[in-house]
Formats: structure tokens, sequence, C-alpha cells
């Protein structure tokens, strides 16, 4: 109410009966007004001040928000441009409202290039200059999100500079999307290194097993009618001698210099692969086979002939191969690859360095062969050999000074199994070197129950030194048995020289070190055993039966092994004849003065138990009396 209406209201409430003014009540409900007005105030005042305590903090708070607000819409730049994703979002018009510095990098944009409101049209236009003028690579597809309202699109672009920019684009309901960029150059090319490496060999760059099978599938299925696909399965021989001497480091670039021989002889046009360690192949495709593939497998030959070096080291290799030749030997992918392998194994089985093609009699073959292979495992394990001795006849004392020991094996369902049917078996599946550390152990326990200066001969085979510890192995045999060394000879064939000559000759030391006598078995039989004689002090040298056999009738055989025992003489070894199996034989080699003589004409091998009785057996009579030969 303002102030004159009220002081007219009070003024009326002041007006006395008789019309004048009582001037005493007019004060009073002055003062009462005024009383009244003042406690409003006081309470104003009071509320005046809570509204500006309330303004303060508000404004305070406003404040504390804004600088908030700044902080994380700084925080949000921060994150939005330091992604490794480039990324950028398009509003319902299908015009830019964000885009970070990685989306311009990415794409060779400029910051003008990405103001606001651009188009996703003009966008495009300028990301597609910046390719290689090929076509982007799409995925030709879209996929639902995780909101049913949203589609995923994918796009791969190929830079002008090689790199691949993948695209991630989300259309949301309204039209609007958001779309994510990545460079997947680095990731593309670790899968595509992946992949190689998955389907190629790392030592040689030659497709692995995996390639080939897929390599052999495409062309058998693309195969003519009238055209002919041969699968040629190599295998270096002895290859792991190679690992065993040298080291797998020294395998490795010999490896290396094998797959490069082969592929210059394969060429181009042919697909050569690795298959395993000393295992190769290829696959040729034409109309003239097996003329094509025969010329193939000797070109192939006469370059793996050659010696290959790692260092000052020169190595030997020779190689078997395996041939099928589709459609005849097989029309699949298993099928060719194992008449392949079939016919390798006959390869390997009739000798090595050779290759041979596959027929169907084969297989009947091998599968004999890989019972035999499981019955000689068998064998190892249940100790199924026995060994049966062959008397070394002193000529010049005119009895046996010692026994070669000769392998048995006894089959419970094949009976007795010749050695020259499972001794090769033995070394092309390893099984050699336990054969061979059981007939070390148990010829010199058996020796042990002979007469003092009877010794004891043994067989050691090549693989014996490349893949056993033959020293520890001999040790502890004879410690066994508590045989003397001097009653032991170990006989090697020149084989073993062969094999690896500076690897072997240390370990003949070491063994004559020991007081073990070497011998030299079936000496003339090789290339080069002369120079092997130069190369080791044998204690013997044996010679070969194949020499024997003409003595008596043949002038040149005669004096070829005349010869023979001279040049052992003057090389201070002992000479011994094998295959000797006539008094007339017997007769001859007196006369030569030969050492000792083995064969049937004294005795054939017999088992452990008729030694003793061989023993007692009065000497042999060749009907010509001599006097010792002098020390040597």
């Amino acid at each position: 109410m303002k102030a004159e209406a009220l002081f007219w209201q009070q003024c009326t409430q002041a007006v006395m009966d008789d019309g004048s003014i009582d001037a005493q009540r007019l004060m009073d409900l002055v003062i009462a007004t005024y009383r009244v007005h003042e406690s409003n105030y006081d309470e104003i005042e009071r509320s005046v001040e809570t509204l500006l305590r309330e303004n303060h903090v508000l404004r305070g708070n406003v404040s504390a928000l804004s600088q908030a607000f700044d902080g994380q819409k700084k925080l949000f730049e921060i994150i939005l441009n330091n992604l490794p994703l480039g990324l950028c979002v398009f509003d319902a018009d299908q015009r830019l409202t964000l885009s970070n510095i990685r989306f311009r990098q990415l794409f060779g944009l400029t910051q003008e290039d990405l103001t606001a409101g651009a188009t996703i049209t003009d966008l495009t236009v300028k990301m597609r200059d910046r390719e290689n003028g090929k076509p982007g690579r799409r995925t030709g597809r879209h996929s639902s999100a995780t909101a049913r309202s949203s589609r995923l699109r994918r796009r791969e672009w190929l830079m002008d500079d090689g790199r691949i920019i993948q695209s991630m684009v989300t259309i949301l309901s309204d039209g609007s999307n958001i779309s994510i960029h990545a460079d997947i150059t680095e990731d593309r090319r670790a899968a595509e290194h992946i992949t190689y490496l998955a389907h190629h060999d790392p030592l040689t760059g030659l497709p692995n097993r995996i390639h080939f099978r897929e390599q052999v599938d495409a062309t058998l299925s693309e195969r003519k009618p009238d055209e002919q696909i041969a699968l040629v399965h190599l295998n270096l021989d002895r290859f792991k001698s190679i690992n065993n001497t040298m080291g797998v480091s020294a395998g490795d670039k010999i490896l290396q210099q094998v797959a490069e021989r082969v592929r210059a002889s394969a060429g181009s046009e042919n697909t050569l692969a690795r298959l395993g360690s000393d295992e190769f192949a290829i696959l040729q495709t034409g109309k003239q086979q097996p003329w094509n593939v025969t010329a193939l497998a000797e070109q192939i030959r006469l370059k793996l002939s050659e010696p290959f070096f790692h260092g000052e080291k020169q190595v030997e290799l020779s190689v078997s191969m395996g041939i099928a030749i589709a459609p005849e030997d097989g029309e699949e992918t298993d099928i060719l690859l194992k008449n392949a392998g079939v016919a390798l194994s006959h390869a390997k089985a009739d000798g090595r360095k050779r290759e041979r093609f596959f027929a169907s009699e084969m297989e009947a073959q091998m599968q004999l062969r890989h019972a035999l292979e499981a019955d000689l495992r068998a064998a190892v394990e249940n100790e199924e050999f026995e060994l049966h001795y062959q008397p070394l006849y002193d000529l010049s004392q005119r009895r046996i000074c010692g026994f070669e020991a000769l392998i048995r094996w006894n089959h419970p369902v094949r009976g007795r199994v010749p050695p020259m049917d499972f001794i090769p078996l033995a070394e092309e599946v390893g099984l050699v070197v336990d054969i061979g550390r059981w007939v070390l152990r148990r010829a010199c326990n058996d020796a042990t129950l002979w007469p003092e200066g009877i010794k004891i001969a043994v067989n050691v085979s090549a693989i014996q030194f490349s893949s056993s510890d033959l020293t520890r192995d001999v040790s502890e045999a004879l410690a066994a048995a508590t045989l003397s060394p001097s009653r032991l000879e170990l006989e090697i064939t020149e084989s073993v020289l062969m094999e690896n000559l500076s690897e072997v000759l240390p370990i003949l030391h070491a063994l004559k070190e020991r007081g073990i006598h070497i011998s030299m078995d079936d000496f003339g039989t090789g290339y080069s055993s002369l120079s092997y004689l130069s190369s080791f002090p044998f204690d013997k040298i044996k010679i070969d039966k194949s020499f024997v056999n003409d003595i008596v009738d043949n002038k040149e055989a005669h004096a070829i092994m005349h010869a023979i025992i001279l040049l052992g003489d003057a090389l201070g070894m002992r000479v011994t004849v094998e295959g000797v199996e006539t008094a007339e034989q017997l007769a001859l080699l007196e006369c030569e003065e030969c050492d000792e003589i083995q064969g049937y004409h004294i005795s054939p091998p017999r088992p452990a138990r008729e030694v003793p009785h061989l023993l007692s057996l009065p000497p042999k009579n060749g009907g010509v009396t001599r006097l010792p030969k002098a020390k040597r």
C-alpha cells in the first residue's frame, strides 16, 4: 500500500465523533505502522544478505564449472588429436562436424580441407586423389553393427606412397556417421610375412610341404587329358652324418648350396620344394614322360655329385630319387606323393645313389619292409639277436687266434633272418647304433670265457662313428666285461673313412691309444683303399674274399694277392685273407706267408657255445712247413 493511502487510512481511523482528529491516536497508529515496517525492513535486509551470499557461491560454482568444462574440452582435444586412429564425424546432412589430426595426416589433407561443414563428397574426392591410381579395395559387403539401426561399412585405400589405410564407417539411425581410419600397412605386411613363412622353408626360401601340396593339387586339377605330371621325391644319402660330424650350422650351409643347385637344374618351369631336413621334391609337367623326368634326374645327380665346400672342408654328397607319374601312378595328391615316397625307399634300399620309378609291386614290397622294420624294432627291445663266431686262423702258429663276431636274428615267426636283409635296414632307420652297442657288450662278455690269448673282432659301421659316442660305448663294454683292450679288434670298412676322414681319425687314434686293435675290412673293394692305409696306422688289413676265389688257377689273381700281402708286410700290418674255402687256397697262402686266414675251410660261423669245441680241434695243414715270421 502506498504511503499516502496508508496515511489517509490512519487519519480516518483517528477522527473522533465530532469530526475532529485525535492527534494522540493518529500518532499511535503512525508509530505502530512504522514499527511493523521496521521489522519488515530487517527481514528484507537479512534476505538480501542471504541472496548476496548465495549469489557469490553460485558465481563461484559457475566459474568452477566453466573451468572444468574448459579442462574437459582441452582433454578431449588432446585425446582426439593424439589418437593413433583417424576419426571424423558427419551429421545427417553428410557435413563434417568433427575430425582429428591423425585423419588429416593419414590422407594428406590440409586444415582448410577439414573446416566444419565440409561435405563428405568433397572430402572423398580429395582422399581418392591421394590413391595410387588403382581402385580402392572394398570388402564388397555391409555387416550389421551392435545396434540394430546401425550399419558397418569397410573400405581399404591403397595410397600412392604404398600405405594401406582401412576405414570403418558406422552409419547411425539418423543418417549421421562416425568413421575410424587406421594405417594397416605393417599389419598387412606382417600377415603376408606370416603367410609366406607358413608356405616356405625359412632356410632355403623354397616352398614347403604345405605349399607344395597346394601346387600339386592345383596342377592335378588343371591337368589336360594328354598331359603327364611327374613328381620327384629326392633324399640326400646319409646327410645326417654331416650334421653329426660338422655341426648343424655347417649342414644348413650345405643344404642351401644343395637347394641352389637343384633349383638351377629344375628351372623356373618346374616347382621345387623342400619337404623336410634333407628331402626335396620337384613337380614337372609335360607330355614327354618319362624321358623328361629321367633327364632332369640325371642332371640333378650330376650337379650334386660335384663337391660341396664349407670353409676349407670338402663334402661329397649323393642323392636318391623316387619318381611317380600322373595319371598312371595316381591322380590324387596323397597317392602321387605316397607312390613317389615308395619309389624313393626302393632307391635307397637298392644301394642309394639312384632313381627308381614307381611300380605297382613296390607297394606290396614296402608293406613287407615296414613289417620287417617293426619286427626289427621289437627285436632290439626284446634282444632277439645272438652272436655267432667265425675263427681267425694264424697260419704261422697253426691255431685259432681269435674270432669275428657275426650277428644273427632269430625271429619268433620269421625264423632266422639273414644279416643282409636287416643290417641295411637297421642302418637306414637308425637302429644300427643300438644293435652295434649290444654286439660290443655281448662279444666282450663272451670273450671273457675264452683263453687269454684269443681275441675278439667286432665290425663297426660308419653310422656308429657319426651318431654315437663310439669311444664311450667301447670303454663301457670293456669295463662291464673286465676284458683287456688288447683283446678287442674293431673292423671298419673304407666307407667309414669316406664319410668324414677328419672326424673319424681322432676317434680311431683314441681307440688305438687304449690298446685296441684297428683293422681295415674288405680291403681292395673300394676306390681309395691304398690312400687310406697311409692316413692311419692300421694294425691289420683284411683282404676281401673276392680276391681269393681264383688265386689257385688265375695267375693275375695270385699276383694281386701276392702284392697285397707284401704291401701289408712292408707297412707293418698283419694281413688276413677272408673267404678261404679249400685246402689248395690255404696251402698257397701259406707259401705267400700270409698271417691269418678266415673262411669255411676253417669253420663257418658257430654259436658261442661251440667256441670251446673249435679251439680244441687239431690244426689245419696246408702241406707246407715254414718258419714263423720275424717280429715286425
